[in-house]
């Protein structure tokens, strides 16, 4: 039995009433409540959907972390090495050799053991521009879906210009791969974009729910008409904030969070600060140097307005996250409230990549890089202006990204105070029909549906697909 794997997402019970053509699906098979994890980001609740484990076992604190021992805050990064623990397709194989997978923009897919493989890469050039490209593995299937779809579209993906071409892409590419493997895993990021711009309540919300259900559903309709299962998850919803917390600013003034400073910019000292923060939507990891200082660290957080809890030792443990990954200490914001990375106490000190979409260099997560300036008339056009730099080969630098995080209208990490925001479990078929799974139990669950305990050895599927005449035989992929 093949099984396909939609990570929608941001898609909530609430949400799903605008998708027709998801609830369809639903009304086929069943729906059910999902429990997450904490933090209900990316790839935490990814790595727990494929191993069934917490961010304890898994290690996967966050979409980033500090790693103590080179003294460096990474976010963003992509070796599958990193989730430590056996992943479900790996499982699958146990129970059926030749069992195959392909995974399309999840997470953590360098090095993975996936027999297909598509994640977004950039080309970063020698001169320091950077264009838009995918990895793929093997790598005859980079040239395949690039002639056919064209390269990916990296500035879709994320950023201020981020839309649903990045998520059409990925449904095109999925529809090539999936006749080719008994699982395919394809990340759907479209609800990511306006939700957090505009907040998941108004009219932008509705339309990109709209967007993606009519995206998807030739994808669907191809799984329809192969007999291949499909399981469509979430791992977070995203709830509505309008109260930025400075943290970092907070362990700033208080003299432990520490600077230095190079052309003018202020950089964040991990070496030598005693406390900072690694904000990641509404959980910060907050990292103290010295045992000594951590109740002052702990009472300074708890102070603070927009944050609701402060997690330490044993309540870390008890709330998934008691991992050497893990900051000492873990803030949770309250609702309507969300963390920024924010160190500098005058912008006109801010680093050179606050302004840009840098992932890998800011110490936190940032979602003003999905806004062009709002508050400055010049930003959209000193895009176009970079732009024109990067068509003809020259060095740019897109600095339009706002300092002032009250943009941000929408956010996720903390646990869901109402099962109507949370994420959302649908299957295309009645078996495993529950009112509610832990984001533990989805591994077993897609375990089961594609491999189901004593089953024989499943025969070789086929090589191409007759709903999409693009698709050509890949040797090798099987």
């Amino acid at each position: 039995m093949s099984l396909l794997v939609l990570d929608v997402v941001g898609l909530t019970p609430k949400l799903l009433r605008h998708a027709p053509r998801l609830r369809a699906l639903a009304e086929q098979g069943w729906q059910a409540e999902l429990g997450t994890v904490l933090p209900a980001v990316t790839c935490s609740a990814q790595s727990t959907f494929l191993t069934g484990t917490v961010p304890t076992e898994h290690g996967i604190v966050g979409n980033g972390w500090y790693l103590r021992d080179i003294g460096e805050v990474m976010l963003w990064r992509q070796h599958n090495r990193l989730v430590q623990g056996e992943k479900v397709w790996e499982t699958a194989r146990r129970r059926q050799p030749g069992f195959t997978v392909a995974n399309v923009c999840w997470w953590y897919a360098m090095g993975a053991s996936t027999d297909l493989t598509v994640t977004p890469r950039p080309v970063y050039h020698a001169d320091g521009r950077k264009s838009p490209d995918c990895y793929a593995r093997p790598p005859e299937l980079h040239d395949e879906l690039t002639e056919a779809l064209g390269p990916f579209p990296l500035f879709q993906y994320w950023g201020p210009t981020a839309s649903i071409a990045s998520t059409r892409w990925i449904v095109e590419a999925t529809r090539m791969v999936m006749p080719r493997v008994d699982m395919t895993l394809a990340y759907l990021p479209h609800l990511d974009y306006d939700l957090q711009r505009f907040g998941p309540d108004g009219p932008e919300a509705v339309a990109a729910v709209e967007a993606l259900d009519a995206t998807v559903a030739p994808l669907l309709d191809d799984a329809a008409a192969a007999g291949t299962t499909v399981v469509v998850l979430s791992e977070y919803g995203i709830t509505a904030v309008d109260e930025p917390v400075h943290v970092n600013r907070a362990l700033r003034e208080a003299g432990l969070l520490e600077v230095y400073v190079q052309d003018g910019r202020e950089l964040l000292d991990p070496w030598t600060s005693r406390a900072f923060a690694v904000a990641d939507h509404q959980v910060a990891h907050v990292y103290v140097a010295d045992p000594a200082d951590r109740p002052r660290v702990r009472e300074l957080l708890a102070a603070l307005p927009g944050v609701e809890q402060v997690l330490e030792g044993d309540a870390l443990a008890e709330a998934g996250l008691g991992h050497e990954r893990s900051g000492e200490l873990v803030a949770v914001a309250a609702p309507r409230s969300w963390f920024t990375y924010y160190y500098w106490l005058d912008d006109a000190r801010a680093p050179d990549f606050a302004r840009g979409v840098e992932i890998h260099k800011k110490p936190g997560y940032d979602p003003a890089e999905l806004f062009l300036d709002p508050a400055d008339p010049t930003a959209k056009v000193r895009a176009g202006i970079s732009l024109l730099k990067k068509k003809v080969g020259l060095r740019y630098a897109m600095s339009v990204v706002p300092l002032d995080a009250r943009w941000v209208k929408g956010s996720h990490g903390r646990l869901p105070d109402d099962p109507d925001d949370g994420p959302v479990l649908l299957c295309s078929v009645p078996g495993g029909a529950r009112d509610r799974y832990e984001a533990t139990e989805v591994r077993d669950l897609l375990l089961d549906l594609a491999v189901p305990a004593g089953a024989a050895p499943a025969a070789p599927g086929p090589t191409t697909t007759p709903t999409d005449p693009r698709v050509d035989t890949l040797k090798g992929a099987r």
